[in-house]
């Protein structure tokens, strides 16, 4: 930031999450069942080719994207750890004020849970997998307003 308190360069923030899946009916119902998603519109993008659905809950966006005969993806993309071993995007992290009683809340609405891991801090992490076994965390940190970056 400047003196005057205006940023070098361009501002950036966060849009969407991109998911690629197989069934995207049950993926949609998923989404909107266990974390409370709604489908905000769907189409086709022929130049893909993609069966693409925009899903929110309040700010946040995640985009589900079916195409002909799709892959499953390798079993130790599916476990936290081991899928760090391949190089490349990981997983959706969503962060919350209490990840035990996240957790236990979804576990009851019957998620899959990887696992919940205590910190050192105190705090907590969290692995679920969706209804085709991508990973989503659930992180335990404080909520920001600043959701801004720059690029410079």
């Amino acid at each position: 930031m400047t003196g005057d308190g205006e940023m070098n360069g361009q501002e950036i923030w966060f849009h969407h999450v991109g998911v690629s899946v197989a069934d995207m009916d049950a993926s949609i119902d998923w989404w909107e069942a266990m974390l409370g998603f709604t489908l905000q519109r769907r189409y086709h993008l022929a130049s893909i080719p993609a069966e693409i659905a925009v899903l929110g809950n309040g700010a946040l966006h995640v985009e589900l994207l079916k195409v002909p005969d799709p892959r499953a993806a390798d079993i130790e993309r599916r476990v936290p750890d081991d899928d760090l071993l391949t190089c490349g995007n990981k997983h959706v992290a969503f962060s919350v004020a209490d990840v035990r009683a996240t957790i236990g809340r979804l576990r009851a609405r019957g998620a899959d849970v990887v696992w919940l891991k205590e910190l050192p801090d105190g705090r907590a992490a969290s692995f679920i997998r969706d209804n085709e076994g991508n990973l989503i965390e659930f992180v335990q940190f404080p909520r920001t307003e600043e959701a801004v970056g720059v690029i410079p």
